[in-house]
């Protein structure tokens, strides 16, 4: 994986906070190596002017020196010259001063020569080369050892009328201490006032980042939340929000409405295809009792014989077969008629705490628990449909439990929370498992043998007309808990 690519994992946050630290250090270092280069820049510039303002004074000095001797003004007379005056000059100048002939061989030198001396002192046929075909008949030789610079400066001794004597040279060693010194504390305080830009610098690109990656943030926890079967909320555009974010909240508000037009459809293409699975469902039950009813007809037509003695019972035997299968056609369709059409609400002030007591009344099973957090919930509601929703959610929750199932119970509680009635039902049961849970409402489906599946989808039905919720939680072989909220519409 290159560098790119695992960039490119990391989170805008923290790229942001990784780009300002670097340009931070970048520019740190930069500053550290531009300071490094002017210092050494400055230093050799002070030492080449340093240089060139004793060259000129030494050499205004010797120029007096030569106007005034009373010897011959030739190469051969330097020596004696300057035999006791180029002690004088050095001490004066603070510089080492030698004196050369035209050809480069030492004549006189302010330093004492020793006989252990291995190293010449004579000038280098180069220079003398360089000196003679040069414009200002002047050269400064560089030379740099164990972290020492030398520079030695060569200059024509001229007399009056111009002519050249010798050379003249002025060894100086660069002094680095003092500019070595100024760096250091410079980049120690540099150092010092770094340490605390780059704490600022991290605190800052904290905040940014953090303010810049808000609001995609904010969407992305937006577009986790965002589901096809409930009400999206569309993000706020502020006054400094900017035009990036601005354009992406945009993008995410119009997928919003079009997420919530292609909900639209897509519930009412799936309540076209609930009810056509629904017709055909109805359709199949209904035909099923009419083949045995056809074939009882018949045999009946077959084998009818008014003498027959057994008559009576054998009439008595063809009437219930067709009652019996007639009240299961009767029983399909008061079920779809139940589903497809609810009754007529009569709402009338109840007590939901006693309703509910009232519903479970009709059940023998020993392990219903009912409690509840008040005495009285006072709402608008039809009776029968409460009873209705207790009652299918209590049947439900008694046939999830098996005959095996240790200390058995179905709990029903009812409370109050945030101005709707609660009603709990939770059981011990085989529960739901994970393929099953998104079907659990849908019509005619059913995880029992007997039954058409519609209860559950009634019950959701009454509820949400209610403009109330039901929902569930459900752990495979733990048990279920249905849990009901009515909004309450008139408290005592």
């Amino acid at each position: 994986m290159s560098i790119l690519s695992k960039i490119a994992q990391i989170s805008l946050r923290v790229r942001i906070f990784i780009a300002m630290i670097f340009l931070t250090l970048v520019a740190s270092l930069l500053i550290s190596f531009v300071s490094v280069y002017q210092f050494k820049r400055e230093a050799r510039v002070y030492h080449n002017d340093r240089l060139e303002r004793k060259e000129n004074a030494v050499n205004e000095h010797i120029n007096y020196i030569l106007s005034t001797t009373t010897y011959p003004l030739t190469t051969k007379n330097l020596p004696l010259i300057f035999k006791d005056k180029i002690y004088e000059l050095a001490n004066i100048h603070a510089i080492e001063i030698n004196i050369h002939d035209l050809s480069g061989k030492l004549l006189i030198s302010s330093k004492g020569v020793f006989a252990v001396d291995t190293v010449t002192r004579s000038v280098n046929p180069m220079i003398i080369k360089i000196l003679e075909y040069s414009t200002e008949k002047r050269f400064v030789d560089l030379k740099v050892g164990n972290g020492v610079r030398n520079r030695t400066a060569y200059t024509y001794l001229k007399d009056n009328k111009f002519k050249s004597l010798g050379i003249l040279s002025l060894p100086y060693i660069e002094e680095t201490t003092f500019y070595e010194s100024g760096m250091q504390n410079f980049l120690y305080r540099f150092a010092q006032v770094y340490f605390l830009m780059l704490l600022i610098t991290i605190l800052f690109a904290f905040i940014l980042s953090s303010y810049v990656s808000k609001p995609i943030q904010i969407i992305t926890e937006k577009l986790k939340l965002t589901q096809l079967n409930k009400q999206n909320e569309k993000l706020p555009i502020f006054r400094n929000t900017s035009s990036e974010i601005k354009e992406l909240i945009i993008s995410y508000n119009s997928m919003v409405d079009e997420l919530e037009h292609s909900a639209e459809l897509l519930a009412q293409s799936e309540r076209e295809n609930a009810w056509r699975e629904m017709a055909k469902q109805v359709a199949h039950e209904i035909k099923n009792p009419l083949t045995p009813m056809r074939l009882t007809v018949q045999s009946f037509e077959r084998r009818f014989n008014p003498e027959d003695p057994n008559i009576n019972q054998k009439l008595k035997d063809y009437s219930n077969t067709l009652i019996q299968q007639i009240d299961t056609m009767s029983a399909v369709a008061s079920a779809f008629s139940n589903f497809a059409s609810l009754p007529v609400q009569q709402n009338e002030t109840l007590n939901v705490v006693y309703v509910v007591q009232l519903a479970l009344e009709i059940f023998n099973e020993d392990y219903i628990q009912f409690s509840s957090t008040e005495t009285e919930i006072i709402t608008s509601m039809d009776r029968t449909q409460l009873i209705r929703i207790i009652t299918n959610l209590v049947k439900n929750a008694t046939q999830a439990i098996t005959s095996d199932t240790l200390d058995k119970f179905v709990k029903v509680r009812v409370s109050i929370e945030n101005n709707f009635a609660k009603i709990e039902v939770q059981d011990n049961g085989k529960g739901i498992s994970i393929e099953n849970k998104s079907r659990i409402f849908e019509p005619k489906f059913t995880t029992k043998s007997v039954g058409m599946g519609l209860g559950l989808g009634i019950i959701k039905n009454i509820i949400e007309g209610y403009n109330g919720s039901i929902t569930f939680e459900s752990e495979l072989n733990v048990g279920t808990t249905f849990t009901v909220l009515l909004p309450i519409t008139l408290n005592k």
